[in-house]
């Protein structure tokens, strides 16, 4: 068998050479591979971000999809950078913003806002299975949010969906119990071909009114709770996924080459392809370690700083670090994280009360210039 040589890493390697392999493929990292100091942008980010950071903090962002989306808002925010759907508004992506999990969802909420389409049955429950309903003073603060927004970065999460048989229209999340109607509402997985047109029609609606505006797609890491299909939920997460990437990837092959403000931030491969213990006790949920490396890998890679030139390199092998102790410890990352979510818990709630504090003074001024508009008017 002929065979020939590739470096990887710096050692010199030999696979068989029966076949063409290009001349520039991209290995699969092995171990060494990933303490590298070039390792995040060689192995975890190669050919997706953008050429330099460009989000500075007065940008307009909104950030909504599945439960994920909820991190990339939060850190951003806490941050400084202005996550619009982060205020108080009667906006649906503000109340629900990490609850609309699969395509059609985030769909509905585009054409609800852009185009006033408004679905014939009440499909949009919240947490405690509230009708949210199809309230036109949340429509049009919604329609002034993505109006207005210079980013939009988006989290798919799952494939799986209920829907009204009669309508063929889906809800955000299962039917609530009170009005679960078994001749009606039914289950199924999303197809392939429906998951891609409802991204293609997403980004078709932010292009035809934002045209600008940068798109970041991304994939949730978290796992389905449960599956109602009649099988092993690993099996179906791993088909929900599944779906969800191959029908991004296809429209970002397709659209990518004529719209360089469309992206694709890897956060599903992150978590899931290098850590040993990423999730918490319950095997869904990231834990805070690996989800503050993803958000640094977002901010050094998409938004305006000055961080050293090794930040985010210096951050991975932190993490890689961490969790190799606690792959070799009896210790959970539930216990862990408590402590870093308390903190974190708190530093929110003082965030609030900053900023409601600034909104009050907003309006005090607001009212104190429309006084002194109306004096100067007056006779």
């Amino acid at each position: 068998m002929t065979m020939i040589e590739f470096v990887q890493d710096g050692v010199l390697k030999k696979t068989s050479g029966s076949y063409f392999r290009g001349e520039n493929p991209s290995f699969y990292p092995t171990d060494s591979s990933l303490q590298r100091d070039d390792a995040v942008a060689e192995y975890l980010v190669k050919g997706l971000m953008p050429e330099r950071p460009f989000i500075d903090k007065s940008a307009p962002i909104v950030a909504f999809g599945s439960c994920f989306a909820s991190h990339v808002a939060d850190y951003l925010h806490e941050a400084g950078y202005n996550v619009t759907n982060k205020t108080r508004s009667k906006a649906y992506v503000t109340q629900m913003g990490d609850g609309m999990v699969h395509t059609h969802a985030i769909r509905q909420q585009f054409e609800w806002a852009w185009l006033d389409r408004v679905p014939r049955q009440a499909l949009w429950h919240g947490y405690k299975a509230e009708d949210f309903g199809y309230d036109e003073t949340a429509r049009l603060e919604t329609k002034q949010l993505f109006d207005e927004a210079d980013v939009f970065i988006i989290t798919f999460g799952l494939s799986e969906i209920w829907y009204d048989d009669v309508t063929k229209e889906v809800f955000w999340r299962a039917p609530p119990r009170e009005v679960f109607d078994g001749t009606r509402h039914k289950f199924r997985v999303s197809e392939f071909g429906e998951t891609l047109d409802n991204i293609r029609a997403i980004h078709a609606l932010i292009r035809r009114f934002r045209p600008t505006a940068t798109i970041i797609f991304t994939l949730s890491p978290v796992a389905l709770t449960a599956t109602f299909r009649p099988l092993a939920c690993e099996a179906a997460n791993s088909v929900s996924k599944a779906i969800l990437r191959a029908a991004i990837d296809q429209h970002y092959r397709e659209t990518k080459p004529e719209d360089d403000k469309l992206f694709y931030f890897p956060s599903y491969e992150i978590v899931t392809s290098n850590f040993l213990r990423p999730f918490r006790s319950d095997r869904r949920h990231v834990c805070l370690p690996v989800v503050d490396l993803n958000m640094k890998i977002f901010e050094n890679y998409f938004c305006l700083n000055d961080f050293p030139q090794d930040f985010v390199g210096e951050a991975f092998r932190a993490a890689l670090r961490e969790d190799k102790g606690m792959a070799g410890s009896d210790r959970t990352w539930d216990e862990i994280d408590q402590g870093r979510i308390d903190d974190i818990i708190e530093r929110r709630r003082a965030l609030r009360i900053e900023l409601r504090a600034a909104e009050a003074q907003q309006r005090r001024a607001k009212r104190i210039q429309e006084r002194q508009a109306a004096r100067r008017k007056a006779p």
